[in-house]
């Protein structure tokens, strides 16, 4: 079941994180101050939205999919919060200096550490129903 929520959390994110992404949300969503949050927290929600729907159509089409609400939520508000947290872009930035990649850095391998840890957050929150 792991393989199978994995996949559906990884199609839900890339959904959230590029066609359904606002420009708004992009440009915006690491900025300080109210304006940064309204838009990080929005494209986080847009987020748990896209992961409950495929979980819920993963749950409803493939027969190996079983969810329980318990795990269900606590995989959500993880990957709500998780998401939230990566995108507001320091987190990122502090790991490729601690990691010593700052050249790699100023040629967008940021967008690269980026989708890594959104993808590990989402392997995670895929644990969750398999344990």
């Amino acid at each position: 079941m792991f393989a199978q929520i994995a996949f559906l959390l990884y199609v839900a994110h890339m959904l959230a994180d590029y066609p359904l992404q606002t420009d708004h949300q992009a440009a915006h969503k690491a900025d300080k101050g109210g304006e940064g949050w309204r838009a990080n927290l929005a494209h986080a929600a847009t987020h748990v939205v896209s992961c409950g729907v495929a979980l819920a159509v993963g749950a409803w089409l493939l027969p190996d999919v079983r969810l329980s609400a318990g795990p269900a939520a606590l995989a959500l508000l993880w990957i709500g919060a998780s998401h939230g947290f990566i995108d507001r872009r320091w987190p990122v930035a502090a790991w490729m200096k601690i990691a010593r990649q700052t050249k790699w850095a100023q040629h967008g391998g940021a967008a690269h550490v980026d989708q890594t840890a959104h993808i590990l957050a989402l392997a995670v929150a895929a644990l969750a129903f398999s344990v």
